[in-house]
């Protein structure tokens, strides 16, 4: 059984702000494989590195310019050029804002492609940007991501299939020994979020999950 893909979940949040430069290089300079980043459109097509469709201020971020973008907010370009010279694994997660329509499927897979990222996946909640990703650029990996509150883990195998994903994302609460061994047997990996304890670190490992991403490097390593 090969070890799984330790990812840090938004870089490394216990130690710098989630989803900055700063935190991405502790994430790996700690010994992950990689980070886990989101990404948001603004109004005027940039790629934002951020959860929230609204920064803390409350303003939408799909009403600003890259001009208005605050300093410690990055854009995904900048952090794929960043992930490129360092050699990392990057999973972007493109976030849905169903308050507006753009193209940020299309632009994640410009951005990825214009950076030579080939150490990638791209995920997501949202079945269309799924999608659209899948179209645009079906030589990239896409991850299916889903809740356990809204959807069972057989459901979810059946829609990453469908949208011809390479992996299931679910939350370690949906993750059993049989709902692993059912997403293996249809082919798909399996990448867990967000894992912050020891023994659930150490359960996943055992029943042999791909991935996993967490806010904790050195609990993800092992090591607290």
């Amino acid at each position: 059984m090969s070890a799984p893909l330790l990812l840090g979940h938004r870089g490394s949040p216990r130690q710098h702000p989630e989803n900055t430069l700063a935190g991405f290089q502790a994430a790996v300079a700690a010994g992950l494989g990689g980070i886990e980043l989101d990404v948001q459109c603004l109004a005027d097509g940039t790629l934002a590195v951020h959860h929230d469709p609204d920064l803390a201020d409350g303003r939408a971020l799909y009403r600003l310019t890259r001009a208005e973008l605050p300093a410690p907010v990055p854009t995904l370009p900048g952090v794929l050029a960043w992930a490129v010279a360092a050699g990392t694994f990057v999973n972007v997660e493109i976030k849905a804002d169903p308050r507006v329509t753009d193209d940020r499927a299309a632009l994640t897979v410009q951005a990825i492609r214009a950076a030579g990222l080939e150490q990638v996946i791209i995920s997501s909640f949202d079945v269309p940007t799924l999608a659209a990703v899948r179209s645009l650029a079906p030589e990239l990996e896409c991850g299916y991501l889903f809740d356990p509150r809204e959807q069972s883990s057989a459901d979810a195998v059946a829609q990453a299939l469908a949208l011809g994903c390479a992996a299931l994302h679910p939350h370690f609460a949906a993750v059993s020994e049989e709902s692993l061994a059912h997403a293996h047997a249809a082919g798909l990996r399996v990448n867990v979020w967000t894992v912050n304890d020891a023994a659930e670190v150490a359960r996943l490992r055992a029943l042999g999950a791909d991935g996993l991403i967490g806010d904790v490097p050195a609990v993800l390593l092992g090591r607290s």
